[in-house]
């Protein structure tokens, strides 16, 4: 049987490696935050580098989409979770193993992991059977999974397992305690005082009463004396014990690789969907983009992931964003007024991008995306005392770098750059920088409190953060194309920075 895997075609699969580390972006864009948030609860699964590994071909991309399509199915999405639970509860069991002390303990336990197992891959096969799929990767998987569980391998281990769980459940015994003394005999039709016991007491019963038995947890363990109970168990039916002790050793490798790959690969899916129905809940769109080569991209309703998450939490109102690029556009540069939602269109425009490149549903209600080799940003940072270096040295030598790895497909995304210097000399080096980045003929989203670069070239589009016209000190949060106006919006500035005359008079009035 060929193994398959739900994130990638058979052509990709053995060229891919996931990547460790999140990208150098991440923290820019907050990604990391959204990362975060989607693998909580799901550590076990190691989903982070599925996250962090970009694609680079859109037939990958494409067989993602289709695979969430399905996954998407609420009928599906809940026999997979089934799935899901069983595979843990199995995965538990084995842990014990290592941890218990004592041989038949250890056996029975994974003997109770063989039947969770068997259980998840009938129950799955079954529920894959009935569903109506259309992805590549579930058929292929459907298929895989059919003939495995018709396997005689398969077969066999329910069998064998059956057969010994009801073995080991046959068997009764009794326990002789004299003092200190423990005896083991086989149980012979002696009489049970306990039902006695319950019978005489019924009449004295009053209605439901709290039930104060209890058992063992995974985590008790077995002391010495129950393993010694057992071993003299085990003495008196062999053939059971020696039945447990071979299924052990033939079937010490039961798990197969391609359905515990399945189980780790499917919760990339199950995880996102989950994270984003919260926003769907709210009244946020999805949908799954157009994947292009050409730089004509665009999003309309799109919003920055990362912040939406936090608005929701507190019930905030979410403002929602367009874009385009038609003809020999490839530039947006973003101006107005601070605190005027310039950085989150930025980030918004990164996020659907990388998002779109490892196979997910964006925010917005439609949008074509670019396939780019590098994500590159240029984020302000604080100076750092240990490299010697002033804040503009510091921009200069990080664009430099940006632009040394940037090709045509390369999407770049810059952030408040030189905003340290005057305005001539931010002036000039802008202009530097936009020359080259216009060369390049790459994607960019450049947020500047420069507006001579706005218009700098064909290549350029304006945007422009808006505010409420009545009220200027209010913003929209909503970003425009239009003419880079020039506007410093001085008074909400220095209201914003409690610079004003009468803020000032309030500070020093003795």
């Amino acid at each position: 049987m060929t193994s398959h895997s739900m994130l990638y075609p058979e052509a990709a699969s053995a060229a891919v490696r996931e990547t460790p580390e999140a990208p150098s972006f991440f923290a820019d864009l907050n990604l990391d935050q959204v990362v975060n948030a989607i693998t909580a609860g799901k550590q076990e699964y190691d989903l982070k580098p599925i996250f962090f590994t970009l694609l680079h071909d859109a037939d990958t991309i494409r067989y993602r989409h289709e695979v969430m399509q399905d996954v998407e199915d609420e009928s599906l999405m809940q026999s997979i979770k089934a799935f899901a639970q069983r595979m843990i509860v199995m995965r538990r069991y084995l842990g014990l193993l290592e941890k218990l002390e004592f041989r038949n303990h250890r056996e029975g336990w994974f003997l109770e992991a063989a039947l969770v197992y068997c259980e998840a891959v009938t129950c799955l096969a079954h529920d894959l059977n009935q569903a109506h799929l259309s992805s590549r990767a579930f058929r292929a998987f459907r298929a895989y999974l059919t003939d495995y569980a018709n396997s005689e391998g398969f077969t066999s281990l329910m069998a064998d397992a059956k057969r010994v769980k009801a073995a080991l459940s046959a068997i009764e015994y009794c326990v002789i305690i004299n003092g200190l003394k423990v005896g083991v005999r086989k149980y012979e039709g002696e009489t049970d005082y306990s039902a006695e016991v319950e019978k005489t007491f019924e009449k004295f019963r009053q209605g439901a009463v709290k039930d104060y038995r209890f058992g063992p947890t995974l985590e008790t363990g077995m002391n010495y004396i129950e393993a010694r109970i057992i071993a003299c168990v085990a003495k008196l039916y062999p053939d059971v014990f020696t039945a447990l002790h071979e299924f052990c050793t033939r079937y010490a490798r039961f798990l197969d690789e391609t359905i515990s790959t399945f189980d780790r690969e499917i919760q990339f899916y199950v995880s996102y969907l989950d994270f984003i129905a919260r926003f769907k809940r709210s009244g946020l769109v999805f949908c799954y983009p157009e994947i292009t080569k050409t730089k004509e991209v665009y999003n309309y309703a799109g919003f920055d992931i990362a912040l939406a998450n936090t608005l929701i939490k507190e019930k905030a109102t979410i403002v929602c964003n367009d874009f385009f690029l038609q003809g020999k556009e490839r530039i947006f540069v973003v101006s107005g007024p601070n605190q005027g939602g310039k950085t989150t269109f930025a980030r918004t425009f990164g996020q659907l991008h990388y998002l779109a490149s490892i196979g997910c549903p964006v925010p917005g209600k439609e949008a074509r995306l670019a396939l780019y080799d590098r994500l590159l940003t240029h984020f302000e940072r604080e100076e750092d005392i240990k490299n010697l270096r002033g804040k503009l040295q510091d921009d200069l030598i990080r664009i430099h770098s940006i632009l040394e790895q940037s090709t045509p497909d390369s999407i770049l995304i810059l952030n408040e750059v030189f905003s340290s210097t005057t305005l001539q000399d931010a002036v000039f080096l802008s202009k530097e920088i936009m020359a080259r980045i216009v060369e390049l003929d790459c994607l960019c989203v450049w947020v500047t409190f420069v507006d001579e670069i706005a218009s700098f070239s064909e290549k350029t589009v304006s945007m422009v953060s808006t505010v409420v016209r009545e009220n200027p000190a209010l913003r929209t949060f909503k970003i425009v194309r239009k003419p880079a106006d020039g506007l410093a919006y001085a008074l909400s500035i220095a209201e914003k920075h409690r610079v004003t005359y009468g803020q000032i008079m309030e500070r020093i009035r003795p």
